[in-house]
């Protein structure tokens, strides 16, 4: 399926499968712009992915909300808890640093696990980036601190500064496929997992295939995003 057509198809809220690289991760995620999910979302990612589902945002989204990194803020409160800084991933073996950030659940979620919690978590932090684009930080923040909590259940993954230009993970593929299709540059995903490991790229590809699905190389995104700026 052509890279154009995966667009469209993810502007209409269908899920995208991106496998990143074979110089990386080698994995597969199922990604979904976090405005279309539903519960009936979450149950496919966690039956047909099984890994772990996650938020993935724009940066500027993270800057005007304060979202730390948490190796970064491992690294700054590691002079009261000396543990932190034992725990920083300065090892990973595929990146240079890791894109998480802080984990949340919605105010009105329960124990924020059940489809339903995740859904309304995921798909409201889209909606929250709706109302707080033109805020300034503090009362976006305000805004953020009354319709979240955490920690929580929802992971949430920021993309680097430069994007693509400057990190080609699974979290800035998704955030560069949210701005070409034009939808809020919040995105949902889960990786794909097999017995024991993750999902191959030819079975993840063969997913994609009998669901009707687009499944697309990191390299494809990253082609398409030159041609965009």
């Amino acid at each position: 399926m052509k890279i154009e057509k995966a667009i469209d198809n993810f502007k209409k809220g269908e899920f995208v499968l991106i496998y990143d690289s074979d110089d990386r991760e080698r994995e597969t995620d199922l990604v979904i712009g976090a405005e279309f999910v539903t519960p009936d979302s979450i149950y496919r990612m966690r039956n047909d992915g099984g890994g772990l589902i996650i938020l993935m945002i724009h940066n500027k989204i993270g800057e005007k909300l304060g979202l730390p990194y948490l190796a970064d803020l491992f690294y700054k409160e590691g002079g009261r808890w000396p543990v932190l800084k034992e725990l920083i991933p300065n090892d990973i073996p595929y990146d240079s640093k890791s894109s998480f950030s802080i984990t949340i659940n919605h105010r009105k979620t329960f124990t924020g696990i059940t489809d339903e919690d995740r859904a309304l978590t995921i798909s409201e932090f889209a909606g929250l980036w709706k109302e707080i684009e033109g805020m300034d930080k503090t009362e976006a923040q305000r805004k953020f601190g009354e319709k979240f909590r955490a920690p929580g259940h929802v992971p949430i993954c920021r993309a680097s500064k430069g994007l693509l230009k400057e990190r080609k993970g699974h979290t800035e593929l998704g955030v560069a496929l949210a701005l070409m299709a034009k939808i809020v540059p919040v995105v949902s995903a889960c990786e794909m997992m097999g017995k024991g490991s993750s999902c191959s790229k030819e079975e993840a590809r063969k997913y994609a295939e009998k669901n009707g699905l687009a499944f697309l190389n990191g390299e494809e995104i990253v082609e398409e995003w030159k041609k965009s700026e």
